[in-house]
């Protein structure tokens, strides 16, 4: 049983929970303070159901690789590799924009749920406190929902690190906001968010791996198909379609499948064959998303009203 595949939705489902865990926590503590704690109940209303929905859409997602997959048969291997492919691309595209949007209104998180809440109570209803939490629970289980879906062909393993990040997320937000214990969120998320680059990066590279095994499955199956694979290399048993001419080979020295491989493969992307359109890809990723991140958490480095104040 491999619990390294565990390992990368174990540390998004973390920095997403302890996130939402933060703004749950923040509407709590005002309800409490405008003595408006029958309120509650529109809270854990939102919680219930934005995970109920995330995992409805977990399904849904699962439910329909199966059935597309059933529907061609002799494809079923191909498509459901395709589908990892497309599922990937929207978990990169959802990671990365929620990475940095969230550096940058950091800030004013706490500002925003003090407004939201207000406007709320002024109304006297509990629908604005519910879509407030709904939404917060949502943005970060859909991201997880995704990346999950990615890794379909890796079974349980995923989605168990998923539920692993979720409960951790929890005890952490009962351990700030129920027993007062401080914690350093901000360098928290500013670690969570390096390992969040890196792992992202590494789906860049496995994303381009499954959509040249795509592209070659259907070159192979189909004639009229066979100039997709623009690149093949005729010296060499592990070759690429896609791909390009292959970087590096160290399989005999670092097997992804061995201990520390495989840690590092589920945390920062290596592989063992790694060819140079991925590599490319990864370089990318850490330069842009991965600079922009960084640039942002150094803007946020210094003024003490960046904390959040809990």
């Amino acid at each position: 049983m491999d619990f390294s595949t565990a390992l990368p939705t174990f540390v998004i489902t973390l920095r997403e929970g302890v996130e939402a865990a933060l703004i749950v926590g923040i509407v709590l503590a005002l309800l409490k303070k405008a003595k408006q704690s029958r309120l509650n109940i529109w809270v854990y209303a939102g919680v219930g159901t934005g995970i109920a929905l995330s995992g409805f859409v977990g399904m849904l997602l699962t439910w329909a690789t199966k059935a597309l997959s059933a529907a061609n048969p002799q494809y079923a291997s191909v498509t459901e590799v395709a589908l990892e492919a497309v599922f990937s691309l929207i978990a990169i595209f959802l990671l990365s924009w929620m990475l940095i949007w969230m550096t940058k209104q950091a800030r004013f998180m706490k500002a925003q749920v003090e407004g939201a809440v207000g406007n709320a109570l002024s109304q006297n209803t509990g629908w604005g406190i519910f879509s407030l939490v709904l939404i917060a629970v949502l943005r970060e289980g859909f991201e997880t929902v995704f990346f999950v879906a990615a890794n379909f062909q890796q079974g349980f393993m995923p989605a168990l690190g998923a539920l692993g990040g979720l409960l951790t997320a929890v005890a952490i937000g009962v351990l700030m906001f129920k027993w007062g214990i401080k914690i350093n969120i901000r360098q928290f998320f500013q670690v969570m968010g390096i390992f969040l680059v890196f792992i992202v990066a590494g789906l860049v590279v496995t994303t381009l791996q499954r959509f040249d095994e795509t592209i070659a499955a259907l070159a192979s199956a189909d004639r009229a198909s066979a100039s997709l694979c623009f690149y093949y290399e005729r010296f060499t048993k592990i070759h690429s379609c896609i791909l390009g001419p292959m970087v590096w080979n160290t399989a005999k020295i670092l097997p992804e499948e061995n201990f520390p491989g495989v840690v590092f493969s589920a945390l920062f992307g290596y592989k063992e064959h790694l060819y140079l359109v991925q590599t490319i890809g990864y370089i990318v990723f850490l330069f842009t998303v991965g600079g922009t991140y960084i640039r942002n958490i150094s803007n946020n480095a210094t003024p003490k009203r960046n904390k959040v104040a809990l």
